[in-house]
């Protein structure tokens, strides 16, 4: 699929068929995230990739929004290895991991793998579920999987896009 068509065609999946995600599709997936930049190359994320029913629980304990997706991918950092920036206000850790989310979103669209960016969780509850060290910071969970027959469409507002000239200062 052409990188137009991915951006374009990719939407936030609410209902999920109960198959697993194919093997070489989720690896594609995770190249994705993989290849993301970060900075300085630090490469402080993680992935988990939770398909398990114990894990899959986990996720259903801190949101009500897997939509019976079959996979979860959460990505965390590690807060002792990230760059921070001039003035030690802010550091990389979060945006970095924003970054690989977002190349295993579009990687799942080009895959043929649909997914949701889940934000409504209690990061600290999924943190503590999961049992993960105390380095690292749970940042977002991504549900992936293939589109139920019914009910797995784009809702009807998602291809309403503000126009540039909202959203784009030129100075």
């Amino acid at each position: 699929m052409e990188f137009k068509e991915v951006i374009k065609e990719r939407y936030s999946c609410k209902k999920y068929l109960s198959r697993p995600v194919d093997r070489e599709q989720l690896t594609a997936i995770l190249e994705a995230g993989r290849m993301a930049p970060t900075a300085k190359n630090l490469q402080e994320q993680h992935v988990y990739v939770l398909e398990s029913q114990e894990a899959l629980a986990w996720i259903d304990a801190v949101t009500p929004c897997r939509y019976g997706a079959p996979t979860c991918l959460v990505v965390t950092y590690d807060k002792d290895n990230v760059y921070t920036y001039p003035g030690g206000k802010r550091t990389s850790g979060i945006e970095d991991a924003v970054i690989v989310a977002t190349h295993l979103m579009l990687g799942a669209k080009d895959a043929g793998v649909e997914s949701c960016w889940l934000n409504n969780f209690d990061p600290d509850r999924l943190h503590q579920l999961m049992r993960l060290p105390q380095n690292e910071e749970v940042v977002m969970i991504l549900d992936l999987g293939y589109p139920a027959i019914d009910g797995g469409e784009p809702l009807p507002n998602h291809f309403k896009r503000k126009p540039l000239t909202d959203t784009v200062t030129y100075l």
